[in-house]
């Protein structure tokens, strides 16, 4: 039987299951003209998490439910993190959900949900919470894609994603039971100290390899990608922003959970199966930063140029995985930290500038966005020169803290590509520049900002803290090293 102090340190998540079913029950029984208290209870729903999170967090952490559970510094900060942009996530889809009569309650209740198999996930300290957590996340996700019921789009993204997603889910599980056969165990500390003495080396790499492709998946790295630029422009781009922004946070901490407790040296040596995933990890980024730069030059969708951006991002994300100790781990949060922020504005801004009947997903749709609303056109600069990390913005020193760590890996030759890459992507990232200030507004594709002020004042201030975050960066970065050094 769980004690008091069990649910207590699932306190945050037990608050949030209570509330999503609370919300659910409300918007049954409200009136469709007081839906929109539906909404601003969502994001004081997910403030109040946050605040939990924080302010319960022990100091030198804790486990719950025989160790399945670990509440620590680094669950900490990709929680927080995750729950803070899901809220902004909430104010960007309230003016787009309400054009297209697209359910309140059903898209809040299901993100919410999402949400805490998040934190179970990064919370994971058995293969059974990672896998809960996993599928909780994945589930609600499902859903969430195929919300917009009147689109054909949407229903064919969720299938893709339905039947790609459990063929993934399917080979983690599977290369978790090779594990669990080779150490007789389900816990991520037992497993790492019966890898040192096991006998069954050659079942423990058959089930890491699977497991990577789990991990792939869910990271959206190539080759495990195809399904992210259909999923990607077929859901609605206030579900978009959502699986492009706070489930990588929920990638990493997946990642982090399996490979670095599991089956890595926690102190950040190369014991265990650290040396064999570290290479299949370098080996799967190059092929992300490949796929995902190459492929989005000839993109003209900008979903789908985000989506391939998405792809080459997750691959520097990797260049701190690489490394297998702290530094390379607090790299790596930070940035996911960073790509979570900067990629929730750049789907919002795709919000705020599309209405019913229109959706602004075509890069030519910004053509001359300077003449009609500088204001969110150098918003939008911000954004792509972040994502292209361009200095001083936000986005430029967490590509600069990844490179680092990969050198520090001893992997001068990955950190290269990176860079090479890098510089090969800066064209895309540009061209929507270009678009924006050199080019004639088209006359036939009326574009201008949502009425909406919430979701206008939460974009200016989610872009301008891209700037502002260039210049502070160091405190997040210490934090995240904070969270690696107990």
């Amino acid at each position: 039987m769980p004690g008091i102090n069990d649910i207590v340190t699932l306190l945050p998540e037990v608050y949030l299951v209570v509330a999503a079913c609370v919300l659910l029950l409300l918007d049954a029984f409200l009136k469709p003209s007081q839906k929109d208290a539906v909404h601003w209870l969502s994001v004081l729903v997910l403030l109040v998490g946050a605040y939990l999170v924080v302010s319960g967090q022990p100091a030198g952490g804790a486990t719950a439910f025989n160790g399945m559970f670990i509440r620590d510094g680094v669950s900490e900060v990709l929680k927080l993190f995750s729950l803070l942009v899901t809220a902004v996530i909430f104010i960007y889809a309230r003016p787009y959900l309400k054009d297209r009569a697209i359910p309140f309650g059903e898209f809040y209740t299901l993100t919410i949900f999402a949400s805490v198999g998040i934190m179970f996930l990064v919370s994971a300290g058995s293969l059974v919470t990672v896998y809960l957590g996993l599928e909780l996340l994945t589930l609600s996700s499902y859903a969430l894609v195929a919300l917009n019921r009147d689109s054909s789009l949407s229903s064919e993204a969720a299938i893709k994603y339905f039947v790609l997603g459990a063929l993934a889910s399917g080979m983690l599980l599977y290369g978790m039971s090779m594990v669990y056969g080779a150490t007789h165990s389900l816990d991520l500390h037992t497993i790492h100290a019966a890898i040192v003495g096991t006998e069954w080396k050659t079942l423990l790499l058959f089930g890491l390899v699977f497991m990577i492709v789990g991990i792939g998946f869910k990271l959206g790295a190539a080759p495990f990608h195809m399904w992210i630029p259909d999923v990607y422009q077929g859901s609605p781009t206030a579900v978009t922003v959502f699986i492009g922004s706070a489930q990588k946070l929920a990638a990493f901490g997946m990642a982090y959970r399996l490979l670095s407790t599991g089956m890595g040296d926690i102190a950040g040596g190369t014991t265990g199966l650290a040396p064999q995933w570290q290479l299949m990890l370098a080996v799967l980024a190059v092929i992300s930063l490949a796929i995902g730069n190459l492929v989005a030059l000839v993109q003209t969708n900008l979903k789908r140029v985000l989506a391939y951006s998405t792809i080459s991002h997750m691959g520097y994300l990797m260049l701190g995985l690489v490394n297998a100790g702290p530094e390379g781990y607090s790299a790596s949060m930070f940035y996911a930290v960073s790509y979570a922020l900067t990629s929730a504005a750049a789907f919002g801004m795709l919000i705020i500038l599309s209405r019913a009947g229109f959706e602004c997903e075509e890069v030519d749709d910004l053509k001359g966005l300077n003449q009609r609303s500088p204001w969110f056109a150098f918003m939008m600069l911000l954004v792509m020169f972040s994502l292209a990390g361009v200095p001083p913005l936000f986005g430029f020193y967490g590509k600069l803290l990844v490179l680092k760590a990969a050198v520090d890996a001893g992997m001068l030759w990955l950190a290269i590509v990176g860079a090479v890459f890098a510089i090969i992507g800066l064209y895309y990232y540009l061209r929507v520049v270009k678009v924006m200030y050199f080019d004639a507004p088209n006359e036939a594709v009326e574009v201008r900002a949502t009425p909406d002020v919430a979701s206008r004042w939460v974009l200016s201030i989610n872009a301008l803290a891209l700037l502002v975050l260039g210049f502070t960066w160091a405190p997040l970065f210490a934090w995240c090293q904070r969270a690696f050094a107990g």
